[in-house]
């Protein structure tokens, strides 16, 4: 009889939504153009912000720049995007797939470190958040979905400087100059970022650089090549631990090489493709304690992908690729895993009114059986305001190697484990007019075999453990509208509701996934400057919610510089994103842009 009831409530809920969305009606407008990414098309609802820099509220890490969208953020330090892990509709950290410009770069080691990004906001053009079906499109650790990290392009010559400082002797410095020379685009970037964190035990520094290199070729094509390094050290406390009261401490250093080719001849379009990212981790459980834990990790990945229009068959593509893990760990020991993979896709348009789309991917592990993933996509255009989609596929997600083989005093990995599997629907209603857009998404998500840290009693020790079975049923809808020339509105909703066959065991996270999510966003577009307030309320089950206000004014001196100030937690509240580990309260940071 619950089930009935809540079901009946999301549908009333949607037809209330969709009424009230086509009250807004007013001139004829296209609909949104579809995102395009690897020139591929998501026919269900996808979500991207613009770079940071355009952003009123000044972020200094991209990944902070993602909070006003509907991704969970879960957070373990004083903003800088330190360490920060990311879950789509109810999914673990674990369970989010990263790209940087369509290629995967997650951590092997673990997704904590998913978040080590590296490059500066300088170097970005748009993020894409593609949660659900879409994800299917691009391998493993799509679970709950992806976000794609697209980086831009020089075009012009442009000089950044910023810097800013805050409470708890926080500060950070940031410079970038980008130019074009004839064919020839070269980017810089640079930062540096330290804080004596909000209690003991939560300081940090990091340091991070980035060139990027493009050349224009001969009919629209162009060869791409970024370099990346970021440094971190920090106070852990608890990180891994929580509620136990261990002073930790980590270090890192991340490098990243990506060189890339878009070439076209004849309508066919030829993308090769090399990515190869190094990490190296070194852990302290107990700062008292003589004991540390030393990593290197590698992910290397070289792809080629080829696209052709097809007449009545539409845009097909088609992609070769092969990828390499391998760990040298003094906890996790020494390990190598490979694998190889095809995959073909196509989008067409049916007639007027259908957009239809598919996607198969047959991935061939060094570990594991033979394993095919795929989609099926399609959106139907009632109007030229509003349509219809809906979306089909299978992911999967291969254990990392802390899950396989991490031991220390209070935890022990699992070298059995198998691959996560789930299937992913989802069907939505979007509408768009000039000025104003929406959409509503209903989803769900069958889960097996996932894998959480668990114990029967206080007496043992957490290990990784694959579960039965999962479902996850949500639902979530955005609203974008232009009050007026000065005042203009973005909110986010997001309903999880996951049901867990635990058989008993007791979890290390709990479940920590937001069952409700709610972002609003007010941006004021004064003359001088823009002003930006926005409110984020986060629900965990078994847990109270807490509502978070943060505040960026600007001001612009001239055309070239601006004077800001930030405050988040505005409202000081207390609150764990995890449970066990605090949070920061009030925080504020002033500082100065110039920009030529």
């Amino acid at each position: 009889m619950q089930n009935i009831k809540r079901c009946g409530f999301f549908i009333v809920f949607a037809l209330i939504f969709a009424v009230t969305t086509l009250s807004f009606a007013q001139d004829s407008q296209d609909l949104e153009k579809l995102v395009i990414t690897k020139q591929k098309q998501f026919l269900q609802n996808s979500f991207s912000t613009d770079s940071s820099q355009d952003s009123a509220f000044n972020y200094q890490s991209s990944v902070e720049n993602l909070s006003d969208l509907p991704v969970d953020l879960q957070t373990r330090s004083l903003r800088s995007g330190i360490q920060t892990d990311f879950s789509l509709r109810g999914s673990t950290f674990q369970q989010v797939l990263i790209l940087l410009n369509d290629q995967r770069i997650n951590d092997p080691q673990t997704g904590h470190f998913n978040s080590y990004i590296h490059f500066t906001k300088e170097d970005i053009k748009k993020i894409e958040v593609i949660p659900g079906a879409s994800s299917s499109l691009f391998g493993a650790d799509a679970i709950g979905g992806a976000i794609n990290f697209a980086l831009v392009a020089p075009q012009a010559r442009k000089i950044a400087w910023e810097f800013a400082a805050g409470n708890n002797r926080n500060g950070y410095g940031l410079f970038s100059i980008s130019d074009k020379l004839n064919n020839l685009g070269l980017r810089f970037s640079v930062e540096d970022a330290q804080s004596h964190g909000f209690v003991d035990d939560t300081d940090f520094k990091k340091f991070t650089t980035f060139l990027g290199a493009y050349l224009d070729l001969p009919n629209g094509g162009v060869w791409e090549n970024n370099f990346g390094y970021q440094e971190k050290s920090f106070g852990a406390y608890d990180f891994y631990t929580p509620n136990m009261g261990f002073d930790s401490r980590e270090w890192t250093k991340t490098y990243l090489v990506n060189s890339g080719l878009s070439l076209n001849s004849d309508g066919l379009l030829i993308k090769p493709n090399f990515i190869w990212r190094r990490h190296y981790d070194k852990f302290q459980l107990k700062e008292t304690v003589d004991s540390f834990n030393s990593h290197r990790n590698d992910m290397f990945t070289p792809s080629i992908y080829f696209q052709k229009q097809a007449g009545l068959l539409g845009k097909v593509g088609m992609g070769l690729e092969y990828g390499q893990e391998r760990i040298t760990s003094t906890n996790l020991g020494n390990h190598v895993r490979d694998h190889q993979a095809i995959y073909l896709d196509d989008s067409l348009q049916f007639g007027p009114k259908w957009d239809l789309g598919f996607s198969f991917r047959w991935d061939d592990f060094s570990n594991y059986n033979n394993v095919g993933t795929g989609s099926v996509s399609a959106k139907y255009k009632f109007t030229d305001q509003t349509a219809l989609n809906f979306g089909i596929s299978r992911n999967l997600r291969l254990p990392s190697f802390t899950e396989l083989y991490y031991s220390d005093s209070t935890t022990v990995g699992n070298s059995d484990l198998t691959v996560e599997k789930t299937w992913n629907y989802q069907a939505g209603i979007e509408y768009k007019q000039e000025g104003f857009s929406s959409n509503l998404v209903l989803f769900l998500r069958q889960e097996q075999g996932m894998i959480d840290w668990v114990r029967s009693d206080p007496t043992q020790l957490w290990q990784a453990r694959n579960f039965t079975r999962d479902n996850v049923f949500g639902f979530e809808c955005a609203l974008k509208k232009e009050i007026n020339s000065l005042l203009s509105l973005d909110a986010n909703y997001i309903y999880t509701d996951k049901s867990i066959d635990n058989q008993g065991y007791q979890y290390k996270y709990g479940t920590n996934y937001a069952k409700h999510l709610v972002s609003t966003v007010f941006s004021f577009n004064f003359p001088f400057g823009k002003q930006v307030i926005d409110f984020t309320y986060k629900k965990r089950p078994s847990r109270d919610g807490w509502l978070l206000m943060n505040v960026g004014l600007n001001y612009n001196l001239n055309k070239n510089s601006k004077l800001f100030l930030n405050s988040t937690n505005l409202l000081n509240v207390g609150y764990q994103d995890i449970a066990g580990i605090p949070q920061p309260g009030r925080y504020y940071e002033a500082g100065f842009r110039l920009e030529w």
